[in-house]
């Protein structure tokens, strides 16, 4: 609770202190990263300062594709910010989980010069030097969804996110309140290291239980092969009762696998992060939880403090702004689901 009081006063002061700069300046205009509402010559030309385009340009590079169920809230929050902050934001991923591709992207967004630079870290040794590059540079740097570890020791002014081997230990906690006596936790990016965090906390919390684990790796562009290697797991070892997927992508081939072997009776089935199919299947039962780590805050919040820094050159005053682990349950799954609806769950 404590948690999330401090994250609500750092947004507010956020907003505050951004309403105060808007008042005393006047931005030159730039192209808007989103589109902007229509104006007339007349309503234009009385136009406050306040509503210009400030001149600030940001890129933000992530791991995750925005056709992904769960990053393209990420990039939902952080189109709407650019909307509210008035800047251009640029949004890049490699087509895949690639670390290579990713660090040329961070090569050349750093090159282009921006004003300021949002990453994730799935892997820090490979991404590593890319980034202290853009720090050397002075360009502000801060971290979204993973890395946490690594983010300040690479200069990085803030991390924001959940930090993953505790949202992971605390599935692993809810599975043994569940009554499981085996589980595996299902892996689509074996060597991210936020992903295999996740396991790892999830497989200590259980072992606490005496109750073992085990990594099944799937790749999901081939979810016909995940579910498949999902089901063979399950049916190779009748002890195991309890699976958790590492998110929405992993959670859908074990659900429909499931459902085609009439199993979920007997097997208890939770995920990370949200999406529409992922809400409905806690809505009806299906699937025991979802560890939410609120992913739209992750888009929009760094936008925000890198204005405020280019503005008003405010830092936030601690390393790590938690966005998670929350729990979507049965008990609440249809309030989430209507707001999955607008976008930014």
């Amino acid at each position: 609770m404590l948690k999330k009081i401090a994250l609500m006063m750092i947004v507010l002061v956020a907003v505050v202190a951004l309403a105060a700069c808007a008042a005393q300046q006047a931005a030159p205009t730039e192209s808007a990263a989103v589109s902007q509402p229509e104006q007339t010559g007349e309503q234009t030309a009385a136009a406050p300062a306040a509503e210009e385009m400030r001149p600030w340009r940001f890129v933000v590079v992530t791991h995750g594709q925005a056709s992904d169920p769960f990053w393209s809230v990420v990039k939902n929050g952080v189109d709407a910010a650019a909307k509210d902050m008035r800047v251009k934001v640029e949004y890049q991923a490699p087509g895949t989980f690639d670390m290579v591709e990713m660090s040329q992207l961070i090569d050349a967004a750093v090159a282009s010069k921006p004003d300021g630079l949002v990453v994730s870290i799935p892997d820090a040794d490979a991404l590593g030097n890319s980034i202290k590059a853009a720090v050397a540079a002075g360009i502000p740097v801060i971290s979204i969804n993973s890395g946490y570890d690594v983010a300040e020791k690479l200069g990085v002014m803030v991390h924001i996110g959940q930090t993953e081997y505790e949202a992971g230990y605390g599935g692993g906690q809810r599975m043994a309140e569940a009554g499981i006596h085996k589980a595996i936790c299902v892996n689509q990016e074996v060597g991210n290291v936020a992903l295999d965090q996740r396991c790892q906390g999830f497989a200590d919390a259980l072992k606490e239980h005496n109750i073992e684990s085990s990594v099944v790796a799937v790749d999901l562009a081939n979810p016909t092969d995940a579910q498949q290697r999902v089901m063979a797991a399950l049916s190779s070892d009748p002890d195991v009762d309890g699976v958790l997927t590492l998110g929405p992508t992993g959670a859908q081939p074990a659900l429909k696998g499931l459902e085609e072997e009439g199993m979920l009776d007997k097997i208890k089935l939770a995920t990370f992060d949200l999406s529409p199919e992922v809400l409905e299947a806690i809505r009806d039962g299906k699937m025991l939880f979802a560890i939410d780590q609120q992913q739209y805050m992750q888009g929009y919040l760094p936008i925000v403090f890198l204005t405020l820094y280019k503005d008003n050159l405010n830092t936030p005053g601690s390393k790590l702004i938690m966005t998670g682990p929350g729990f979507v349950t049965k008990d609440n799954a249809a309030q989430i689901i209507e707001l999955s609806k607008k976008g930014t769950r």
